[in-house]
């Protein structure tokens, strides 16, 4: 039976359904387990997913600035960053929404509905996460820490989207993508230019796509519990509008390379081909397939980091 929210259990909890099977989260000492599954430790995709867009507008700077391949120590530095904010968001998501995903099949066993967290210890947790996340803050240039705590107002949000509007997944994307802005202005110490802004725009429709169709895994629950998303809103259109999501972003991409002076616009397209082949392998109605498709979505990435690399 589920526990409290508010009650603790030092039992080892279950492993959510998108979990990834072996982790090394498993093999690390019981007692330690539900704060790393807190953070999504055992599910690495987001932290990929949230870390991209800054080595994207790193690595397409750097170019600009005719500095070749980005700084070795800024890519680790916004790596470090990405694991601890996209835990801490990931704590603070499941501190607001813990009782809303102890009715969700997927999240009832995450470490707070069930009851392997108690709620202080969440968010003694979550400030532990900020402080190195702030730590990373203070060794950029001044313009990309203003730049960075931009991002807390949509961070502080995103987990009230789902109640007020049929789109979290836009936030999400406005909300995951804030990297490209700060990548850029850590690498030119300068306000996020055009390439960076369309960037930026670009990423926010990658993650449009890409999370409506992780969101396809809870339609029933959420239809439930009153939960809305894209996934729910697109219905039996879901296929057409992934598709438009992604044609976006391949359109916003283009005119991104472009307007930094990419000569070599084709090596973008093994990442906007694996955009096409994610809309034709999509079945909503299949959960792992969803999944698998999500998750693929730091492949995707990659390429699209391979092109910002080597277009120039």
């Amino acid at each position: 039976m589920h526990q409290p929210s508010g009650s603790f259990s030092p039992e080892q909890p279950q492993l959510t359904p998108d979990a990834v099977r072996g982790s090394w989260v498993e093999r690390m000492p019981r007692g330690w387990q539900p704060y790393l599954r807190l953070s999504r430790l055992d599910r690495p995709i987001g932290t990929w997913l949230l870390l991209l867009p800054c080595w994207w507008a790193a690595s397409l700077a750097s170019n600009v600035k005719g500095e070749g391949f980005p700084d070795l120590t800024l890519l680790i530095l916004f790596a470090l960053g990405s694991i601890a904010m996209r835990g801490a968001g990931c704590t603070y998501n499941d501190i607001v929404d813990r009782d809303i995903d102890a009715k969700v099949e997927r999240t009832r066993n995450r470490p707070l509905p069930g009851g392997h967290v108690s709620l202080g210890q969440a968010w003694v947790w979550l400030l532990m996460q900020c402080m190195v996340g702030l730590a990373v803050l203070l060794m950029l240039n001044p313009v990309a820490q203003v730049v960075a705590l931009g991002s807390i107002v949509l961070v502080a949000g995103y987990p009230f989207m789902k109640r007020i509007t049929w789109w979290p997944q836009a936030w999400l994307g406005l909300t995951f993508n804030w990297g490209a802005l700060v990548g850029w202005s850590a690498v030119t110490g300068d306000w996020p230019a055009w390439p960076a802004l369309l960037m930026y725009a670009a990423g926010v429709f990658w993650t449009l796509g890409y999370d409506t169709i992780y969101a396809f895994q809870d339609m029933e629950d959420d239809a439930l519990v009153g939960v809305r998303s894209s996934a729910r809103r697109l219905g039996g259109n879901a296929r057409f509008g992934i598709s438009a999501f992604y044609v976006l972003t391949s359109v916003l991409l283009l005119a991104c390379f472009y307007m930094a002076g990419a000569r070599n616009l084709w090596l973008l397209a093994p990442a906007l081909l694996h955009l096409v082949w994610q809309v034709w392998m999509l079945v909503p109605s299949d959960s792992p397939r969803c999944l698998m498709l999500f998750r693929s979505n730091r492949d995707c990435g990659l390429l699209v980091w391979g092109a910002c690399l080597f277009a120039f």
